[in-house]
């Protein structure tokens, strides 16, 4: 990743996976989410939607009873062969996100910050 990429991410991905359903012109798809931040998914995908597609992911949370439904953008794609290090896919920045769901994620993302190693810990901010 370049460091303007870099530069433009708000929010420390942590790596965690997640089943997430999107929908697509044909319909529901469900991929894995491979990492998660305050801010965004990226979900592994083998046919990820185009940069600047609004999409509606449906995101079930542990320690949740219930899925909830988020709006993001897709704000870039990874296909095969464009990095050794990461999955094909799309990175999803969440938008229009009401409080309530904005603070389940959060804390969500604290959480799995506080069970990281010591040793991990530094590389999650990076």
């Amino acid at each position: 990743m370049t460091s303007e990429a870099s530069n433009k991410r708000r929010s420390d991905r942590l790596q965690h996976e997640l089943l997430v359903a999107y929908r697509t012109v044909d319909g529901f798809i469900t991929d894995w989410a491979t990492n998660i931040s305050k801010g965004g998914v990226f979900i592994n995908s083998r046919s990820p939607l185009p940069v600047g597609t609004t999409v509606r992911l449906i995101v079930s949370l542990p320690d949740t009873a219930f899925p909830f439904d988020l709006t993001g953008k897709v704000t870039r794609v990874s296909d095969y062969g464009n990095s050794a290090n990461e999955a094909p896919g799309m990175g999803i920045e969440f938008i229009d996100v009401d409080e309530d769901k904005r603070s389940r994620i959060e804390r969500f993302v604290d959480k799995l910050r506080r069970e990281l190693p010591e040793d991990l810990k530094q590389t999650a901010k990076e």
